[in-house]
C-alpha cells in the first residue's frame, strides 16, 4: 500500500513529513532510478507553482536525481497541464510538479508525470515508494562525468502559450470579448493573460503578482465570488478563475451566474455529440459529480461512466475506454484530443469555442443542465480509520439514504490530500439535505 502518495501525488505541510527536502531528494533519487532507459543519457523536467518552499522542494528533487546520473531541465513557474504537456514535447524521461494545487501557501506537493506526459498509476507510485524506504538503489551513486547536471529552459511558457493557442480553432477569434480572469497567484499568472490576449480577448487580470505566499489567498477557482463581482465591475461577458497551478477552472457568466466542472462537461459534450466528436457518445466523471450533470447526459443520448475521485483517475478510465472527454465537478476537465491531463485554461478555451460557435451567453449555454441540490461538509480527523469500521457513521449514513429514497445520494469519503473527511448529501430540499449531512459529519466524533 502507498503510504505517502495520495490522490494526487505526495501532498502535506512543507518542511515537515513528507513534504521535506530529505524526501524530495529520496524521491528524485528514485524517480531518476526508475525512468532511466535506452542508451542516451536520461533527462526528467521539474516545474512548479509560486509557493515560497518551491525553491527548497526543487533544489532538492534536483540533486537527488543528479546524483543518480540523470540531467534536470528546470522550466520555472509553469502550470501542471504545461508541465505534462512539455515532458512529452522534449521526450524526458519523467516529468515532476511541485505544487499544492488549491491548497494555502504553507502546504507542497508532488506530482510525477511518465514520459508520455500521463500521471502514473498506483501501481508505479508503489514501486517508487519501495525504492525510498528499502535501499534498493543506494549503490547506484555514479561519479565524475557521470553525475547528473541541471539546465534551465528559458522559453518554456512562451512554448506551452504557442501550444494552448492552437486549441481555439483556427477561423474563431476572441476580438471584443471582455474576459475577467483570476490566476490565483499561482503557477498560470503568465501563461493564462497572454493566451487570452494574443487570442484577442479585452482582458481584466485579477491575483498575477504572486510573493510566495499570497496564492490562493482568498482568490482563484476556491473563491468565485471574487470573480463574480469583477464581472459585473467590468461588465464583462464571462470570467474565468483558475487554481494554484492552473489545472482547473471555475467559469462565471455575464450575470454572474456560477459554472463548476459539471455544467462545462455539459456544454462541451452537447456541442461535441453535434460535432460527431464525442467517442462513443461517454463521457467521464467521478463519483462526485451532480445527478443533474446525469440527467443532461441521458436526455442527451450521452452515457456517463464515474470513477473515484481524482482526475488520473478519469484519465485511466478515458484510455481504458477510449473515451476522450471527461473530468470531475471541481473543474479539473480533459479533453484527450488536447491534453493528457486537466488544464483549466483548455477548459476556458474549449467551453469560449462553443459560445462563439453558437452565438450565445454562457448563462444560456449553462441551461443544458439543471444542477441536484448537493451540500458537502467537510470536518478534520485525525486519523483515516475505515469509514466501514464506524458503527456510528454507518447508522448515520443508512438513516440518511433510506430518507433519500431514489430522489438523492450520499457519499462519504476520505480526502486524498488533507486529514479530512468528505460528506456528500444530494436530495430535493437544500436545508434538509445539510442538516442529514452534519448528521452523518457529526457522527465521526462519537
Amino acid at each position: 500500500m502507498r503510504r505517502i502518495f495520495g490522490t494526487d501525488g505526495i501532498r502535506g505541510v512543507a518542511n515537515v513529513h513528507p513534504m521535506t527536502s530529505e524526501t524530495a531528494l529520496r524521491l528524485g533519487r528514485a524517480v531518476a532510478y526508475l525512468f532511466r532507459k535506452g542508451s542516451r543519457r536520461p533527462r526528467v523536467l521539474i516545474g512548479k507553482d509560486t509557493r515560497l518552499s518551491g525553491y527548497m522542494l526543487e533544489t532538492a528533487m534536483a540533486s537527488g536525481i543528479c546524483s543518480m546520473g540523470v540531467d534536470v531541465l528546470l522550466v520555472g513557474p509553469l502550470p501542471t497541464p504545461g508541465i505534462a504537456l512539455l515532458t512529452q514535447a522534449m521526450r524526458a524521461d519523467a516529468g515532476v510538479v511541485i505544487s499544492a494545487s488549491h491548497n494555502p501557501f504553507q502546504d507542497n506537493g508532488i506530482k510525477i508525470f511518465a514520459g508520455d506526459g500521463f500521471k502514473l498509476p498506483d501501481e508505479t507510485e508503489e514501486r517508487i515508494e519501495q525504492l525510498m524506504v528499502e535501499n534498493i538503489i543506494d549503490h547506484h551513486r555514479p561519479t565524475a562525468n557521470a553525475v547528473g547536471k541541471a539546465f534551465r529552459i528559458d522559453d518554456a511558457v512562451g512554448r506551452y502559450v504557442v501550444s494552448l493557442k492552437h486549441v481555439l480553432p483556427k477561423d474563431l477569434t476572441l476580438d471584443g470579448v471582455r474576459i475577467v480572469v483570476d490566476c490565483a497567484n499561482g503557477a498560470g499568472y503568465r501563461v493564462a493573460p497572454a493566451v487570452f490576449e494574443e487570442l484577442g480577448a479585452k482582458v481584466f487580470l485579477l491575483n498575477v503578482k504572486p510573493d510566495g505566499r499570497n496564492i490562493n489567498r482568498r482568490c482563484g477557482s476556491l473563491h468565485p465570488e471574487v470573480i463574480t463581482q469583477a464581472v459585473r465591475r467590468h461588465k464583462a461577458d464571462l470570467g474565468i478563475a483558475l487554481d494554484g497551478d492552473a489545472d482547473r477552472v471555475v467559469m462565471v457568466g455575464e450575470k454572474g451566474d456560477i459554472l463548476n466542472g459539471d455544467h462545462m462537461l455539459a456544454i462541451c459534450a452537447k456541442n461535441m455529440l453535434g460535432q460527431k466528436q464525442l467517442r462513443k457518445k461517454t463521457v467521464v466523471a467521478t463519483v462526485m459529480s451532480n445527478l443533474g450533470l446525469e440527467k443532461s447526459l441521458v436526455d442527451m443520448g450521452v452515457r456517463l461512466l464515474r470513477t473515484q475521485v481524482g482526475d488520473r483517475y478519469v484519465v485511466e478510465a478515458m484510455r481504458k475506454g477510449g473515451y476522450n472527454l471527461g473530468g470531475e465537478q471541481s473543474g479539473h476537465l480533459v479533453f484527450l484530443d488536447h491534453t493528457t491531463t486537466g488544464d483549466g485554461v483548455v477548459a476556458a478555451l474549449m467551453t469560449l469555442s462553443v459560445m462563439l460557435r453558437e452565438g450565445k451567453t454562457l448563462s444560456e449555454l449553462a441551461k443544458v443542465m439543471t444542477a441536484v441540490p448537493q451540500v458537502i461538509v467537510n470536518r478534520k480527523v485525525e486519523n483515516k480509520r475505515p469509514i466501514q469500521d464506524l458503527p456510528a457513521v454507518q447508522r448515520a449514513i443508512v438513516s440518511v439514504e433510506k430518507a433519500c429514497k431514489d430522489k438523492g445520494r450520499v457519499l462519504v469519503r476520505y480526502s486524498g490530500t488533507e486529514n479530512k473527511v468528505r460528506v456528500m448529501v444530494e436530495g430535493e430540499n437544500e436545508k434538509t439535505i445539510m442538516a442529514w449531512a452534519r448528521d452523518i459529519a457529526d457522527a465521526f466524533g462519537k
